[in-house]
C-alpha cells in the first residue's frame, strides 16, 4: 500500500512540474530558456495527458458508484452498472500507461546507431549467415524509413561477410534495435554441404548509439593515431590504387576503427563517428554493469556474450531465448519482419522497468 501511495505521489509531482513548466513557458522571453522549457514540456506532456485521462476515469468511476447507491430504478441501475463495468475495465490500462511513462527513458532511445555484424563460429557458413543478417536489417530499416549506409565491409569469396559496419540513421533507431545486440545462431544445411547435414553456426551483432555532436564524447588528438592505406574490399582499380582507406587507433583503449568505402576525407569523418560511438558505448557498458549488479536477472541486458536468438531453417522457426518466444515465420523475419519480435522484447523490457520502479518506491 505504501508503495502505491508513493507512486501516486510521483504522478502528482509530475503533473505539478508540467503545470509549472507550462506556466513559465508562457511568460519566458529568453530564447535559450524557451528552448529548454519547450523540450521539457514536450517530454512531460504525454505523461500529463495520461494522468489526466486516468484521473477523468477515476472521477467517472466515483460518480457512477455514487449513482448506483442512490438510484432505485431497476432499469436505470442496470444501465449505470454496465457503464461502471466499462470504466473499471479501462482503469488498469490507463494506470499502466501512466506508470510506464514514469519509467526513466534511456538517454539514447531516439538516437541513430552504428550496427556491427561479424561472422562467428562456423567458417564460411557463418559468413553467409552474417550476410543474411545484414540484408535482414537493411530491409527492416527500409520498412521503417531509416537511412542505412554501409561504412566498412569485409567480404568472403562466395558472398559471405566476415565483418560489416553500417550507420543507421533515423528517429528511434537505437531504441528499436538495441535488443539485437548479442549472438545470433543459425541451424540449416549449408549450400556447401553435399551430405545434407544440418550445421550450426553463429554471427554476432552489436548496436551502438550514435552520440549527437561533440558534447557526449571528447577525443583528444594526442590519444589517436590515424593511418591511411589502400582499401582491401571489392571495388575495382580505384580501390586497389588509391590510399583512401582510413584506420584510426584510440591509444588509451586500443580500439581500432576502419573506413574504406568513400573518399579519404569522408572515411576519416566516418571513422571518427564510429570511434565516438564505440567510446560512448564503452561508458554506457560501465554504467549498465553497475546497474545490472544491483538488479540481477534482468531481461535484455545487451550482453553480447550470450546467445539471444536461433534461426532454424529446417523447421522455419525463430526463437528468442531471452523471452522464450518462438515464431514460425522465418522467411518473413529474414525479409525484415522483425516487429513482432521487437515488440515482445520491448514489452518485456517495459514490464521489467515498471517492476523495478515499484520496487524502488
Amino acid at each position: 500500500m505504501a508503495g502505491l501511495e508513493r507512486l501516486e505521489r510521483r504522478l502528482g509531482q509530475a503533473v505539478e512540474r508540467f503545470e509549472r513548466v507550462e506556466a513559465r513557458l508562457g511568460a519566458a522571453t529568453d530564447g535559450a530558456e524557451i528552448t529548454k522549457l519547450s523540450q521539457e514540456h514536450a517530454e512531460l506532456k504525454p505523461l500529463a495527458d495520461a494522468i489526466a485521462a486516468l484521473n477523468t476515469a477515476r472521477s467517472e468511476l466515483a460518480d457512477l458508484e455514487a449513482m448506483t447507491r442512490e438510484t432505485t430504478d431497476r432499469d436505470m441501475k442496470a444501465m449505470i452498472e454496465a457503464e461502471l463495468g466499462e470504466v473499471r475495465d479501462r482503469l488498469p490500462d490507463l494506470e499502466r500507461a501512466a506508470l510506464l511513462l514514469l519509467v526513466p527513458k534511456d538517454d539514447d532511445e531516439s538516437a541513430s546507431a552504428i550496427l556491427e555484424i561479424r561472422a562467428g563460429t562456423g567458417g564460411e557458413e557463418a559468413a553467409l549467415f552474417a550476410g543474411d543478417l545484414l540484408r535482414m536489417y537493411q530491409r527492416y530499416a527500409s520498412r521503417q524509413g531509416w537511412r542505412f549506409e554501409l561504412e566498412d565491409v569485409s567480404e568472403t569469396g562466395i558472398g559471405g561477410m566476415k565483418e560489416v559496419i553500417a550507420s543507421v540513421s533515423g528517429k528511434g533507431v537505437f531504441g528499436r534495435l538495441r535488443f539485437e545486440s548479442g549472438v545470433h545462431r543459425v541451424q540449416r544445411v549449408p549450400e556447401t554441404e553435399a551430405g545434407g547435414r544440418i550445421h550450426t553456426s553463429a554471427a554476432t551483432v552489436a548496436v551502438l548509439p550514435q552520440p549527437e555532436g561533440d558534447v557526449d564524447v571528447v577525443i583528444d588528438d594526442k590519444d589517436i593515431r590515424i593511418d591511411t592505406m589502400r582499401s582491401s574490399g571489392a571495388g575495382g582499380q580505384h580501390v586497389n590504387k588509391t590510399d583512401s582507406a582510413v584506420r584510426i587507433t584510440h591509444l588509451p583503449t586500443g580500439i581500432v576503427v576502419v573506413s574504406q568505402l568513400k573518399s579519404q576525407h569522408q572515411n576519416r569523418i566516418q571513422a571518427m563517428s564510429v570511434l565516438k560511438a564505440k567510446l560512448y558505448d564503452l561508458e554506457r557498458s560501465k554504467r549498465d554493469a553497475a546497474r545490472a549488479a544491483e538488479r540481477k536477472g534482468q531481461i535484455g541486458s545487451g550482453d553480447r556474450s550470450e546467445r539471444i536468438r536461433t534461426y532454424n531453417f529446417p523447421q522455419g522457426r525463430v526463437t528468442d531465448h531471452r523471452i522464450n518466444l518462438t515464431v514460425y515465420n522465418l522467411p518473413e523475419v529474414i525479409d525484415g519482419a522483425l516487429d513482432p519480435i521487437l515488440d515482445a522484447l520491448s514489452a518485456e523490457d517495459q514490464a521489467r522497468k515498471l517492476a523495478a520502479l515499484e520496487d524502488e518506491t
